[in-house]
């Protein structure tokens, strides 16, 4: 059993507090991206875990040890990092057996680990290069089969692909999420790419000022955000959110958007922050009807499969995904009615989703 478990991690640098008491558990074989901005505390929690930055209180276990106070070479981690790290004076062959020959296994042993870790990765035939010779996707091949090869308990990835152009992250995205289900290698892995997270993840930890405030699986993540920073941060385009008057007739509530009207969930607030995805509003031709209400078209973008659709509604933007072969032009008025089961609802203060 290889899990991960962190139990109020906190981590102060001078008066700024990186980590404010985050606790985390990692299932055994399971693969969690910690997904978030710049300076939100992914990095630092990483490095905690892998012993590479002391935390201020707090404790952390992989495979029910306790690793808190031992060094990163007592705790059967692994780690590739954003910049490669492979040794420019060393052979393709030599940097995935570097770990190995600390361990001061025999050179068969090497051979053998070095040779498969290589062959996962589609290197076998770069083995006596340099990494000169190499291009900048081969040699993130090599420092993640340098780390393969040391079958660790345990593999921490720092941004990996973010040195990569957009087809090469593409193509290493697929490969690597085929090999570590194949190896079976308990993994925590660092990004901001929102799209990196929901293809690689078994479950997303978002992290945000110190905090994970969500964690669950991909989709549960995408559809129900916890936050207004959640559903804004996941997706491309984010999750519109609309700020809705609560309208009561007859002791009826429901929201006024423009003039149109929205269903609402129970609720004795005057005002309500509806969250709603652009694939999830449809385009109508009736102006009319409960759960309709009108958009001013700003801007169409055409990308092919669909048209993006910018415009507003009530003073506020609103982005909508449409069919590609609506006639839809700026200026115009268009009708939309978003899919009830795809609302969300928020307090417009706090920013919280309301169950």
């Amino acid at each position: 059993m290889s899990g991960i478990r962190a139990e109020g991690v906190r981590k102060v640098f001078g008066s700024v507090e990186a980590l404010r008491s985050v606790s985390l558990e990692v299932r055994d074989q399971e693969f969690v991206v910690l997904l978030g901005p710049s300076g939100c505390g992914k990095t630092t929690l990483l490095r905690i875990i892998a012993g590479l930055e002391v935390l201020t209180s707090g404790r952390v276990h992989i495979a029910e040890r306790d690793v808190t106070r031992l060094p990163a070479r007592a705790r059967r981690i692994a780690m590739v990092f954003q910049n490669y790290a492979v040794f420019p004076h060393m052979t393709v062959f030599e940097n995935i057996a570097f770990g190995l020959r600390m361990k001061k296994l025999p050179d068969d042993g090497v051979r053998s680990k070095a040779e498969r870790a290589a062959g996962m990765m589609y290197i076998e035939a770069l083995l006596e290069r340099y990494p000169s010779q190499l291009s900048g996707g081969q040699r993130q091949r090599v420092a993640v089969a340098r780390a393969l090869a040391m079958e660790p308990e345990v593999l921490l990835m720092d941004e990996p692909l973010s040195n990569l152009d957009a087809l090469l992250r593409l193509e290493m995205r697929a490969e690597l999420k085929g090999l570590l289900q194949e190896t079976r290698t308990t993994t925590i892995y660092v990004t901001h790419d929102q799209v990196e997270a929901m293809s690689l993840a078994d479950r997303i930890a978002v992290m945000w000022g110190g905090e994970i405030v969500q964690y669950d699986v991909p989709i549960k993540v995408y559809q129900e955000p916890k936050t207004t920073f959640v559903g804004g941060f996941i997706g491309s385009p984010p999750m519109n959110f609309l700020d809705v008057e609560v309208v009561r007739t007859n002791g009826h509530a429901v929201g006024r958007l423009g003039e149109g009207r929205v269903p609402l969930p129970e609720t004795d607030r005057e005002r309500l922050r509806l969250g709603v995805r652009p694939e999830d509003l449809q385009v109508v031709p009736e102006p009319a009807g409960d759960g309709v209400f009108l958009t001013q078209v700003q801007v169409v973008e055409p990308l092919g499969p669909h048209l993006q659709v910018t415009g507003t509604v009530d003073g506020q933007p609103i982005r909508v995904t449409a069919p590609p072969d609506l006639d839809i032009r700026p200026g115009s008025a268009v009708a939309l009615k978003p899919r009830p089961d795809r609302l969300r609802w928020f307090d417009p203060e706090s920013g919280r989703a309301l169950h």
